[in-house]
């Protein structure tokens, strides 16, 4: 395998990565698995509250090699896949709120609002915006599927990941308002331009919707 940045690879959905000696990675908060003893940790403020709004933590924790070549383990938070991208310093990745893992120094994270078109797709209030030039890893809920897109293409808005900011995307609904509140496709996302989107194969909200029956029942 060929590697712009950092050597890396993905066992079982835990991501590890190979540090040339006293290079640094960026890692969100409580993502480290395991790591080698000459990797020393440093934690700053990661964004400030922009990111915290992301629902992201407050916090990075920074990982260097010191002295020779290292390796670090690295596990989302929720059961999935990781997914790397290595950034061209051109075209930004967006995430949902949570996806991060894990880039290089090089990478800039920022916070972009999006609004109630967001909120409505699925992927929140606010994304995060990476970009730069580096590597860039993030996470989902089951497995991740890339999906090349050249024109129009639909995505149900519990799936979105992450997209290319080369893409535009608004809110809509497959079919009249009798689709909209009994055939359990509601809003959608229908993305157009050339790009890539990134979607998960499991959702959380119809997780929920079949646990709820099961449920405790209060006797009272």
């Amino acid at each position: 395998m060929e590697f712009q940045g950092y050597e890396y690879f993905v066992e079982g959905a835990p991501d590890y990565a190979l540090l040339p000696a006293n290079e640094t990675v960026k890692v969100e908060a409580a993502a480290m698995a395991s790591m080698d003893t000459n990797l020393k940790m440093k934690t700053k403020m990661g964004g400030g509250f922009k990111r915290f709004l992301s629902g992201e933590s407050l916090f990075i924790n920074e990982f260097t090699a010191q002295g020779a070549g290292g390796e670090i383990k690295i596990a989302p938070p929720s059961p999935g896949d990781v997914q790397h991208v290595y950034l061209d310093g051109q075209t930004p990745v967006y995430l949902q709120n949570s996806a991060y893992v894990a880039s290089s120094p090089s990478v800039e994270l920022d916070t972009k609002f999006a609004g109630l078109k967001g909120f409505f797709s699925g992927t929140g209030l606010f994304l995060v915006n990476c970009k730069g030039t580096g590597d860039l890893w993030f996470s989902s809920y089951g497995a991740l599927i890339e999906i090349d897109i050249d024109g129009d293409y639909v995505i149900d808005n519990n799936h979105i990941v992450a997209f290319t900011g080369d893409l535009d995307y608004k809110i809509t609904s497959l079919g009249g308002m009798k689709s909209l509140f009994f055939s359990g496709e509601a809003l959608v996302c229908k993305f157009s331009g050339q790009g890539k989107v990134w979607v998960q194969s499991r959702a959380v909200a119809p997780l929920l919707s079949w646990v709820y029956p099961f449920r405790p029942a209060s006797k009272d």
